[in-house]
């Protein structure tokens, strides 16, 4: 290509690319309204004698002194010492006031989200006789089928919320009893208990039916349980963690030592990859199934030594895989966030009281906890800035049960007080609305006792 090719190629580009520019100038206002002056502001006698007289700085020959003091006189009457023709009441905007005012008139009409309600007190109290007031265990569980267990002495107790109709599961013996942790398995049908001898039930819910008895898992009681898919996983008060394959007859698969006192807290995380344990000596352990692990299974991959006081209180984070709250008892009181790929403590609050269990909202970025002496509270958190945003008061002795119904939305609370509380604390108002309506349904207003 030649010098003049060269040249004539980049005159065409720079004269397209300047046609470009004008019209996207020209583009980005032509939204603007037009403005249109208003006639009644014109004077039309004085734009007939600017546009006839005016510019003549003498006077036309020949004109009387006589005449051109009458048209001084006029002029001055008339107001026509003017030098604008066209004349508008209010001055017209500029493109950029003009815009403005279109953008607040579009933020005006941006609907904005409404402040869920939170009601301040339980929809429902329950009696709740022979509950056992020991931070150590598990005694409530809400199921995906829609149906609480709760375990009340040596009994277990199943309500179903779409129908408020309340069974018994199991009274176990003496010498078995009493029930120390419950479990509900995935499919929300077959259900763990944990029994103060050490050994293991799994029951059908459907049928009310004794599937099997795990043993040999534990020296002593079960007090944390947390299914895995098919596999159950175990802690005792001798420091163990078992993992159970429920298919197979010798069900014990792994086990994890890390513990040097009872396991009080159990969470597999929502991919099944990872579990949280806490205990009554103050760790929290992050064990891995992963490949990297491979070589050493039952060994954890992280311990955390930052709590000072027994973990219970655990729960992963539903919208961040590998986010993990962690509460500390009385001598600790604290809510603390870990990053369980790395270890690393992201937070950690002073509750100001004994933490008994943790629940994340599954619709916003809430977490609820609840509380011992002395307000004996739950209290709803705003993540990550844990502002307090509402404190739920009515239990007289520790929260040392949650549980949460599959849509979110409902909390159920069981405390030392020997009452069950029922709380729409999660979800916006038509859910939250809705959840009032499926799980607590008015036929479970009229049972007073559980049992």
């Amino acid at each position: 290509m030649d010098a003049g090719s060269v040249t004539s190629c980049s005159s065409a580009t720079k004269s397209s690319s300047s046609r470009r520019q004008f019209l996207h100038r020209k583009t980005s206002q032509e939204n603007l309204d037009r403005f249109i002056p208003n006639r009644s502001a014109m004077d039309f006698d004085y734009a007939n004698y600017m546009l006839t007289y005016k510019g003549k700085e003498n006077p036309i020959a020949g004109t009387s002194p006589s005449k051109e003091a009458y048209r001084k006189q006029l002029a001055e009457s008339l107001n026509m010492n003017r030098t604008r023709i066209l004349a508008f009441r209010n001055k017209p905007p500029t493109p950029k006031e003009a815009a403005q005012s279109d953008w607040s008139s579009i933020q005006q009409a941006k609907p904005t989200k409404a402040r869920r309600y939170i009601p301040q007190t339980s929809e429902r109290t329950l009696d709740a006789p022979d509950i056992q007031d020991d931070y150590y265990l598990n005694l409530l569980d809400w199921g995906s089928a829609n149906v609480l267990a709760i375990a009340l002495g040596h009994t277990v107790y199943l309500w179903d919320a779409a129908d408020g109709n309340t069974s018994e599961l199991v009274t176990v013996d003496d010498d078995e009893g009493p029930v120390t942790s419950v479990k509900w398995a995935p499919d929300g049908r077959h259900i763990s208990v944990g029994l103060n001898s050490s050994d293991v039930q799994l029951w059908d819910s459907t049928s009310n039916k004794l599937l099997r008895t795990l043993r040999g898992c534990h020296q002593s009681r079960v007090g944390s349980m947390d299914w895995n898919s098919h596999t159950l996983t175990t802690g005792g008060m001798d420091g163990q963690i078992v993992n159970n394959d429920v298919r197979i007859r010798s069900h014990i698969v792994e086990t994890y030592s890390g513990h040097h006192q009872e396991v009080c807290g159990l969470k597999w995380s929502t991919s099944g990859q990872q579990l949280a344990s806490g205990g009554n000596d103050n760790l929290l352990h992050i064990w891995d199934r992963s490949a990297a692990s491979i070589n050493s299974p039952t060994r954890w991959l992280h311990r955390m030594e930052d709590h000072t006081a027994a973990v219970k209180a655990l729960a992963w984070c539903p919208f961040q895989g590998n986010l993990l709250a962690s509460g500390g008892g009385g001598g600790d009181k604290c809510i603390k966030f870990w990053n369980t790929h790395t270890g690393a403590c992201l937070n950690s609050v002073d509750t100001g009281s004994q933490v008994c269990a943790l629940l994340w909202n599954q619709n916003e970025r809430e977490l609820l906890s609840s509380h011992g002496f002395s307000q004996n509270q739950l209290t709803l958190w705003k993540y990550p800035s844990m502002v307090k945003m509402a404190e739920l008061t009515g239990h007289t002795s520790r929260v040392l049960y949650m549980a949460q119904s599959p849509d979110g939305c409902t909390v159920a609370s069981a405390a030392g007080d020997e009452t069950l509380r029922f709380w729409n604390v999660f979800g916006s108002l038509e859910v939250a609305a809705k959840a009032t309506r499926k799980a607590v349904p008015e036929p479970f207003a009229h049972v007073s006792r559980i049992r």
